[in-house]
């Protein structure tokens, strides 16, 4: 998007630099913002971006954003400027009632009750606040009464204004904001139809600050591509995860993604990188497998995923497509300018190669466009008759039965947003809304939040990898498996870790265990302030004994250090408490999103020097370390023989080949367990999805950095050993696996 017509939305992503500040071309004075800050993207020189910044419930007045052009010169230009308290719309402009108190205007955190007229009844909210997104909060609220009317009245969304009195079939209503200043987001014009329903999405008046939230965009964006997959399944089934969407065999989503960048925004490319990952890894959360077309646009649209890859024999699997993605890279060339139509265009021509390929199945397939720009386009003409012409191609002049299969939702987005050019490039059912402003920070946390995650809350691994990491509830957030587990002893209290595997099942390591009949002192507890959770009964692996080697000089001895908690009740299943995966079950390729056997599974996530991580108790940190395998796992467990206890000079009969290897300096320095982080998970996460391959169980060493709690880096001769779950599959399968129990089991494969 060229700069000298207008600032790319973009710029959101910047990770601006507030220093000292170098004067370039345009001038410092008169930038400051009364009650705000400035930030710049690249200082004072040709095509920097002054956004300004107020605090919670401000905005900045008269203008959001300044642009650096090439005649010295800031666009708009400077003026005072100051931070103004978030204005929502005229709420009394309410129809057949009254609204308390009477303002001139409402700001943020201002409170108002409707009242409606005797013989009149108040459908939506009685009391409304005024919130800093702009809007007011509830839902609309309209005093009816019953006329006989087809259609209900519709009523007035604050700040606005209608015309139209008649609410019988074919008759219409219009709408239009009363401030000048405001832009009419939805249905200028709504008909009654025969069905009692208004055509087209009901009215809102927005200010240039007014934005949705996430909770909004996912009770529209998420329920509209929810409904798309759901269209495409050929059943609901239960399984032990909760409710899974499946696609049938003939049901194929494709997807076109376009994100608008600028000629001046190459070096935060990753940005944009983040932002689709984001969404595609969110949409993955659903089971499903859609096709992908996936562009970065200026001037010209440039190719990061080909939807034609897609068909065939060697479609790429998720992970190959996320890779492809993550190691694009933007060489900018000629970039001036904004050219949108040319994205439709592309769009369009793949769409009819499909058609040319899947003659006899296209009318099968479902097309979603999702586009993320400012709508400053100022190349390549009107993209207008480009999305009519892709309406006709997937329509088929079928527009009532063929609706579905085709939805185009456009995001917003930027210090300034051309609304007037975007809402008439949108499609899809008239009662979902395809438009939404965004607030011009975090994206990436607003894509994942924009689909509601209740109907897949239950999947397997999955977690959310963003928010304020320092607070525990963004913790319990990324690791929604972790539990707490203490033993009460004679002595100290041993402490413990483990994973949800399931609503009723906590997988440990056996040694946390030292006696029999312990059921009454063990905890295992959340750690949301609730009490622990009662236990039905523990099962060790029946291969495990500690003591089995003490003839062979071998005080403790941890092979198959595996066991499982098994609960009175199921817990809750929520964004923060969910099951981790497990090696070789179905849950596991559905997470992969491949077909794997046991043993495919194991050589797909288990490779030599390959990351794994674990948590540490204290502060529920993460902690990094590599497996050592073949030629370099000898040089690895060879550190066995230093523990404490050990007389046998054969370390194939102290560490097993059950055992992955961890610790020392290469091929780069591995942090190491302490006490307290046994029987803990040892992870690997795949896009949005995490995967337990093993359980902390015991080192040589006793590190006296541990004392001081946190991320303890290993020495070189400091080791950890933990099982492998592939060897404990034939245990797990026989207690987690079992069919016609009190409890949901899981699918393990072959």
């Amino acid at each position: 998007m060229a700069f000298s017509a207008h600032w790319s939305w973009f710029a959101l992503f910047c990770l601006f630099n507030t220093g000292n500040l170098v004067q370039g071309l345009c001038p410092e004075e008169r930038l400051a913002i009364e009650g705000g800050t400035y930030t710049l993207s690249n200082q004072f020189e040709e095509g920097s971006l002054l956004e300004y910044h107020c605090e919670e419930g401000y905005h900045p007045h008269p203008h959001l954003a300044r642009v650096c052009h090439q005649n010295d010169m800031w666009e708009p230009a400077p003026r005072r400027s100051k931070c103004r308290q978030v204005e929502c719309p005229d709420p009394t402009v309410l129809e057949n009632g009254n609204v308390f108190p009477t303002k001139s205007q409402y700001f943020y955190k201002d409170e108002i009750s409707v009242e409606c007229y005797e013989e009149y009844k108040l459908y939506g909210s009685s009391h409304r606040i005024c919130l800093e997104s702009g809007k007011w909060s509830g839902q609309h609220s309209v005093c009816r009464r019953d006329s006989g009317d087809y259609c209900p009245d519709p009523g007035i969304p604050p700040g606005g204004s209608k015309t139209g009195t008649l609410f019988d079939i074919g008759e219409k209503v219009t709408y239009t904001c009363q401030d000048p200043t405001m832009i009419l987001i939805g249905s200028e014009e709504r008909v009654c139809q025969e069905d009692g329903h208004w055509s087209g999405t009901g009215p809102t008046c927005y200010y240039q600050h007014t934005y949705d939230t996430p909770i909004e965009i996912s009770n529209a964006f998420g329920r509209g591509i929810k409904n798309t997959f759901s269209s495409l399944q050929t059943e609901m089934h239960d399984t032990q995860e909760g409710r899974k969407i499946k696609l049938t065999k003939d049901g194929i989503l494709n997807m076109y993604i376009a994100v608008d960048i600028s000629s001046s925004m190459e070096k935060h490319i990753g940005d944009a990188k983040v932002a689709v990952l984001t969404l595609i890894e969110k949409l993955a959360s659903f089971s499903v497998s859609p096709n992908y077309d996936i562009i970065f646009f200026s001037s010209k649209p440039l190719q990061v995923v080909n939807i034609m890859d897609s068909f065939g024999e060697n479609k790429k699997s998720l992970s190959e497509l996320v890779e492809q993605i993550k190691t694009f890279e933007f060489k900018s060339k000629d970039q001036a300018g904004t050219n949108l139509n040319k994205v439709f265009e592309k769009f369009l021509e793949k769409m009819a190669l499909i058609k040319i390929q899947q003659s006899t199945d296209f009318e099968e397939h479902q097309h979603v466009i999702i586009i993320f720009t400012d709508g400053a386009y100022n190349m390549g003409g009107k993209p207008l008759q480009t999305v009519e012409s892709i309406k006709a191609l997937v329509l088929m002049n079928k527009p009532k039965e063929r609706q579905e299969h085709l939805d185009i939702y456009i995001f917003g987005v930027g210090t300034q947003i051309y609304d007037t050019n975007l809402q008439s490039l949108t499609f899809g059912p008239p009662e979902q809304p395809h438009y939404f402003r965004l607030k011009n920070e975090k994206l990436h946390e607003t894509l994942a939040e924009i689909i509601d995650e209740e109907d897949i809350k239950g999947l397997c691994g999955l977690h959310r990898n963003y928010g304020d990491m320092s607070t525990f509830q963004a913790k319990r957030n990324k690791y929604p498996w972790f539990l707490s587990i203490s033993v009460m002893t004679e002595g100290p209290t041993s402490l413990c870790l483990g994973s949800l595997v399931s609503p009723r099942f906590v997988l440990t390591a056996a040694h946390c265990f030292t006696l029999d009949h312990l059921i009454l002192k063990v905890n295992v507890e959340i750690e949301d302030g609730k009490p622990p959770l009662e236990i039905e009964a523990i099962h060790k692996h029946p291969d495990y004994n500690i003591s089995s080697k003490v003839k062979q000089n071998i005080k403790e001895f941890y092979d198959y250090d595996v066991a499982l908690i098994e609960l009175k009740k199921d817990v809750n299943i929520s964004t923060s408490l969910r099951p981790i995966c497990l090696p070789c079950t179905k849950e596991t390729n559905e997470a992969l999103k491949q077909n794997l056997t046991c043993l495919q599974q194991e050589q797909f996530l288990i490779k030599n020097h390959e990351r794994i991580t674990f948590l540490t108790k204290n502060h529920l940190g993460e902690k990094h370390a590599h497996i050592k395998l073949g030629g370099n796992r000898q040089d690895c467990i060879i550190k066995a023989l230093d523990a404490p206890g050990i007389a046998n000079k054969d370390v194939s009969e102290v560490v097993t080949e059950n055992f992955f290897c961890t610790g020392g300096i290469f091929p780069e320095t591995d942090k190491i367990a302490c006490k307290g982080d046994s029987g803990g998970a040892v992870f690997k996460n795949h896009l949005q999805r995490t995967i337990q391959v093993a359980v902390v169980s015991w080192g040589n060493i006793e590190m006296r950095a541990c004392l001081q709690g946190g991320e303890v880096n290993s020495d070189k001769d400091s080791r950890d050993f933990h099982f492998n779950l592939f060897k404990a599959v034939p245990f797990l399968k026989s207690i987690l696996g079992k069919t016609g129990q009190r409890y949901a089991s899981l699918d393990f494969v072959n």
